[in-house]
């Protein structure tokens, strides 16, 4: 079949496995690009098929040799559906590991679920032993509690009153006001059992229960904190107070590794483009101008060139994993320096649908966009006949 884009606002409802699978190449040659890293041997990766958490299992494959499972819940191609993006990420990633001689195996399923953490338990019993990296990079709008049976919606709403800034619709650039109600109290939790700590304790805890946790084991999930143009609706909103959690969590955790030599994270990574900022008013097109402004700048960084500094850099550096002030890594310090954002800042004020081309990089944001589902990535044929079945190899 032609498989071609077909958009809904900020989702796209189809993939190309072409395009998926050059984009997984780029980043596996990024990172054999670069000085090894000695760092972890067995990982789990809880959310590995697009994003940070993809970036993560090719740096702990390609960079550190690691073995890996991922977990993930994509779906095949399906009559003349085609399979989600993370479905041909994953079948790509497995299928270099694979070619390169270092262990890999999938699990598709409900992170969230008892049934998958029992799953990946007996996997890495019977494949790898024991992990000691446990890297939970888990976005998903939906969560059902394993215990009690309820399922949680997240929102992307503010708190304590109505907020109103710039948006774009980057399909298009026309920018204009938008304005957000903001959350209910239930709202608030729900977007806290979501997107907050609780799962990933859940995970560290069954993983060490279960005697499949080496000694001496690091764990890190990802957050953001962005600039006061963003505060409103994200860290000072739902989502950040989710974060705030997911931190609070990070704390207790590292306190439950230590007495085993342990260390648990939270690393506060660069804003970019992804499904789940598409959908955050004001956040594309503080990006689009934030892009322009680094690249310019020479300083920015895609989720590999973020991922393969953290893992270099901070968790397995020459030197003590450096933190701020709250215990936090600071993988965004080159979006956060203040020269960068006095000038998206200045950009800002000036950002109107007749200039923001100009004053921003939101061509290049929509095609990045469009990247993250393998379109409009160079040196593929999007005429030619394509098979959207694709195998992914060591599937569990």
């Amino acid at each position: 079949m032609i498989i071609q884009p077909k958009s809904r606002g900020f989702i796209c409802t189809t993939a190309h496995p072409e395009g998926c699978a050059r984009q997984v190449q780029r980043q596996v040659e990024y990172v054999k690009s670069k000085p090894a890293i000695e760092g972890p041997r067995n990982v789990l990766v809880v959310g590995a098929s697009t994003g940070y958490g993809l970036a993560s299992r090719i740096v702990s494959s390609f960079g550190a040799g690691a073995n890996t499972i991922g977990i993930y819940f994509d779906k095949a191609a399906e009559g003349a559906r085609t399979a989600s993006a993370g479905w041909y990420n994953s079948a790509a990633f497995e299928q270099a590991a694979s070619d390169a001689g270092v262990k890999s195996y999938s699990i598709v399923g409900d992170a969230f679920s008892d049934e998958i953490k029992a799953k990946a338990i007996d996997l890495i019993r019977a494949e790898l032993g024991q992990i000691d990296l446990v890297v939970y990079s888990v976005a998903s709008p939906r969560r059902t509690h394993p215990v009690t049976g309820e399922t949680f919606s997240s929102v992307i709403k503010p708190l304590g009153g109505t907020y109103t800034n710039k948006t774009v619709n980057f399909h298009n650039g026309e920018v204009t006001q938008a304005t957000i109600e903001p959350a209910t109290a239930d709202e608030l939790r729900q977007t806290i059992a979501v997107m907050g700590g609780e799962d990933w304790q859940m995970w560290i805890d069954q993983l060490q229960a279960a005697g499949v946790l080496a000694e001496g084991a690091t764990t890190v999930a990802y957050s953001y904190i962005g600039p006061a143009i963003t505060h409103a609706v994200y860290r000072d909103g739902t989502i950040g107070a989710a974060k705030n959690d997911l931190e609070a969590t990070a704390k207790r955790l590292h306190e439950q590794l230590r007495t085993s030599g342990g260390r648990a994270y939270v690393s506060v990574n660069k804003a970019l483009v992804t499904q789940s900022s598409s959908a955050i008013p004001v956040v594309p097109l503080y990006i689009s101008a934030l892009y322009k402004i680094m690249k310019e700048n020479g300083t920015h960084e895609g989720c590999i060139e973020q991922m393969y500094r953290l893992f270099s850099e901070r968790l397995y550096g020459p030197e003590e994993t450096a933190v701020d002030e709250k215990g936090l890594i600071r993988i965004d310090d080159l979006e956060m320096t203040p020269e960068i954002q006095a000038a998206v800042a200045t950009v800002w004020e000036q950002l109107t649908t007749e200039n923001v081309y100009d004053l921003s990089d939101l061509a290049g944001y929509r095609r990045e966009f469009f990247q993250l589902f393998g379109f409009e990535t160079d040196g593929i044929d999007y005429e030619a006949d394509t098979n959207p079945e694709v195998d992914i190899p060591n599937l569990r």
